[in-house]
């Protein structure tokens, strides 16, 4: 099912990023008002219902992890080579989201819900896994790129918006103690997103399989033995571990992951916050949340600042603005004003400015990577690197979960009470200021020394073609030597090997002929 030369239209990439209403609407809602739901409506502990969590996302890591390297291998069966070694997967997920209403199920005892959550997590890594790879598969093209990658973040922003706005409107409508307005909210999502991703599906393709990706086809796979299938594993998580050799995706992935779990930690507290510390109702709440709509034009903005800009300024610029709202915040919680819903809204705004073009930018520069591994292992390795991130990503989210789940308790929260002793209190405080804002700090960090742009990138992705057509290295230039270097954290000399070899073993078959004529 694979298919070349096709122009990445405004269309195709809104087809492209409808999938990531569900990728950020999902789980925006699960982190928004699931603990909040399960503490308040199901009756279950604070750390039980960080465990179903922490629990499902740690499996479901472990899962991802195959994912990546199961879809880059795909294309070598029957439904691979018809439906394709990526699309398949959304294919069969499309139908699978409505599994999602099981989620918002009241009355289920503990294990229901781990069960059911854990099936969600894996349904939605066998689907973003190999969706996250179709930018690299449907284009080289940084412009096309990043056209793909803005429609799918102007759509995870208002999947995001969605995810705050609608709850906040049902639990306005039913009331504060109806658990009906979260499973209606649960029905509402599931269909969207099976509706979405069936749409991604059908208005995205895939790259030509290689010569030497229909050699293999064509080879026999002979039966292998137990020690055979360990040691396959083995290679695999070597694998895994390799990608970490390139220095620009160790910072890319540093960066992500401090920054997503800042976030993370925000929205898994935020409603315990604004109930509990300022006092506030949880309709209140979702609206505040729901506020990311300002992320939608910012979005888009943010398509044009990383192309002219890069995407180290607006790191700088999302952290920034974020940690200036989270000092607002605490000035409101220790000082309340009279007119504190306003400000609470104002930087409720300001926040999802710099909370959108966190989740922007991280994504937009993915797609990029795998071209600088292509000059360290001379391969295509898209999957391998989707599954890297979303284990990571998932790891961290389980363990930023479960920290939350033991501190609430740990401090004292009542579960089921709308009554917190201060000692509970005072813990939300600290985690939503001291643990957000820690993170972002982290991430703004390692933000400042990340050269991976539209500059550097067409330097690098120009010199891998030259040297692909038989270049010789010793032409390079000094920048693109220097450029190379900082974004593979090798040096020059040490890349590329193997068509050196090749060239001088050309060379020197130039030499005899010429030398016997």
């Amino acid at each position: 099912m694979a298919r070349t030369f096709k122009k990445i239209t405004i269309p195709v990439s809104i087809g492209y990023g409808l999938t990531d209403i569900m990728g950020g609407g999902a789980f925006t809602v699960i982190g928004a008002w699931l603990l909040f739901y399960y503490t308040t409506f199901v009756g279950l502990s604070p750390v039980e219902a960080a465990s179903i969590v922490a629990i499902a996302r740690v499996v479901d890591a472990i899962v991802s992890l195959f994912m990546g390297s199961f879809t880059d291998h795909f294309y070598k069966n029957a439904l691979g080579k018809r439906f394709g070694r990526r699309r398949f997967f959304l294919l069969i997920g499309a139908p699978l989201m409505l599994v999602y209403i099981l989620l918002w199920v009241n009355g289920m005892n503990f294990w229901f819900y781990l069960a059911v959550y854990l099936a969600f997590e894996v349904i939605a890594a066998m689907v973003l896994i190999p969706w996250e790879t179709l930018p690299s598969e449907m284009t080289k093209d940084f412009n096309s790129r990043t056209k793909l990658s803005t429609c799918r973040m102007f759509l995870s922003a208002s999947g995001t918006f969605l995810a705050t706005f609608i709850p906040g409107l049902l639990i306005g409508h039913f009331g504060e103690q109806d658990p009906d307005a979260y499973f209606i909210n649960g029905v509402v999502f599931a269909v969207l997103f099976m509706v979405c991703v069936f749409i991604s599906w059908k208005v995205t393709w895939e790259r030509e399989l290689t010569p030497e990706m229909l050699a293999e086809m064509e080879k026999e796979t002979a039966p292998r033995s137990l020690n055979e299938k360990i040691a396959t594993v083995g290679n695999l998580f070597r694998e895994y571990l390799s990608t970490l050799k390139v220095r620009a995706f160790r910072k890319h992935l540093a960066i992500y992951l401090f920054s997503f779990t800042a976030k993370d930690v925000y929205n898994t507290v935020f409603v315990f916050f604004c109930v509990y510390c300022l006092n506030v109702s949880s309709s209140l709440s979702g609206t505040l949340l729901s506020m990311s709509i300002v992320g939608l034009p910012v979005t888009l903005l943010a398509g044009v600042a990383i192309i002219k800009f890069g995407p180290s300024r607006l790191y700088v610029f999302a952290y920034t603005t974020m940690l200036l709202c989270l000092a607002g915040l605490f000035m409101v919680y220790q000082f309340p004003p009279d007119n504190k819903v306003t400000v609470l809204l104002c930087l409720a705004a300001v926040y999802q400015i710099g909370r959108c073009v966190l989740e922007f930018t991280p994504w937009n520069v993915f797609p990029f990577i795998p071209d600088i591994d292509e000059m360290i292992t001379r391969q295509r390795r898209e999957g391998l690197f989707a599954a890297v991130m979303t284990f990571s990503r998932k790891t961290t989210v389980a363990i930023a979960t479960f920290v939350v789940g033991v501190m609430l308790q740990s401090g004292g929260f009542v579960k089921g009470s709308l009554v917190q002793p201060q000692e509970a209190i005072s813990t939300i405080a600290a985690m939503l200021f001291i643990g957000t804002g820690g993170l972002l700090i982290i991430a703004l960090w390692q933000a400042c020394t990340f050269h991976l742009n539209k500059r550097t990138h067409k330097i690098f992705v120009d010199e891998v073609e030259r040297l692909k057509a038989r270049g010789l290295k010793n032409a390079v230039s000094d920048e693109t030597r220097q450029v190379v270097e900082d974004l593979t954290g090798y040096s020059y000399d040490a890349l590329w090997l193997e068509n050196d070899t090749a060239m001088r073993a050309g060379n020197r078959k130039t030499a005899s002929v010429t030398s016997a004529h």
